[in-house]
């Protein structure tokens, strides 16, 4: 009996004729892997057309509305229109699409119970400051390593912004960099302890404390997934501008008190 090849993409599952049967878990196993493809990228590059998904991954346009359908009915995945300023050419906007909060926790958040209830038996002990003290631990712990940036450039605080993205990618946040404008953005598509750190905000001002002792500058914090948001974003400037305050300070002290003098040419006290 002759045997039909596979096909790799998902408009068909690899059959022999005649028993198809014994092909479905290699069927049910590929549409696995792809599916878990599909959430990685709306994780990591998220909002993010069909159109982007089926080249990134090599799926035909009917295959990937297939699967960006079942995680929109599922609860996993939303829809919305591109803005004006995202559409290429003319004519309706593309849809882009991302994960939703309830997708993002299929993804997994370790002992979210268990480390909510040992955070508050840490705050009723040792109160706000041990709280704090415990998130600006936790923060060191991940960047540990990292020395802070000398000479500011944009080339030096990309590469540093880069590095502190990998540290937190290793720690489980899905970390990644993008240019925007005259700054940097670290973008942590995941957060492996979004539950707790809605209930202990500190948690995420630690990780901004640490990055600005790393890059030397203020950096600012655009977006959280703890405050349902598709990322934790956070924008670095590249050009930073020196501070002239303490020469406008040492210029005054220089300079000789004003003498205001009256009509005849004397001294005013």
């Amino acid at each position: 009996m002759k045997t039909v090849g596979l096909r790799n993409n998902d408009e068909g599952a690899g059959r022999k004729a005649g028993t198809a049967s014994s092909a479905a878990p290699a069927a049910v196993g590929t549409e696995g892997h792809t599916r878990a493809a599909i959430v990685q990228l709306l994780l990591e590059d998220g909002p993010i057309t069909a159109t982007a998904i089926g080249t990134r991954l090599g799926l035909t346009p009917a295959g990937v509305r297939r699967h960006l359908d079942a995680l929109i009915d599922n609860g996993q995945a939303r829809a919305s229109r591109s803005a004006p300023w995202q559409q290429k050419g003319r004519g309706r906007p593309a849809k882009q699409y991302q994960l939703t909060a309830a997708g993002r926790g299929r993804l997994g958040h370790a002992y979210d119970d268990l480390a909510g209830a040992a955070m508050r038996q840490l705050q009723e002990i040792g109160g706000e400051q041990a709280i704090a003290e415990f998130a600006r631990k936790r923060a060191s712990t991940i960047v540990a390593g990292i020395e802070a940036i000398g000479a500011h450039t944009p080339e030096t605080t990309t590469a540093k912004a880069e590095e502190i993205a990998e540290a937190f990618t290793d720690a489980g946040f899905a970390a990644t960099t993008r240019k925007v404008g005259a700054g940097v953005q670290i973008c942590q598509h995941h957060c492996p302890v979004a539950h707790v750190a809605e209930e202990f905000p500190q948690l995420c001002q630690a990780e901004l404390e640490a990055f600005r002792e790393l890059l030397g500058t203020h950096v600012q914090r655009l977006a959280t997934i703890a405050n349902g948001d598709c990322a934790c974003t956070t924008h670095v400037p590249l050009f930073v501008l020196p501070s002239t305050e303490k020469k406008t300070s040492s210029a005054t002290a220089a300079q000789p008190a004003t003498v205001r003098t009256n009509d005849s040419g004397r001294s005013a006290e």
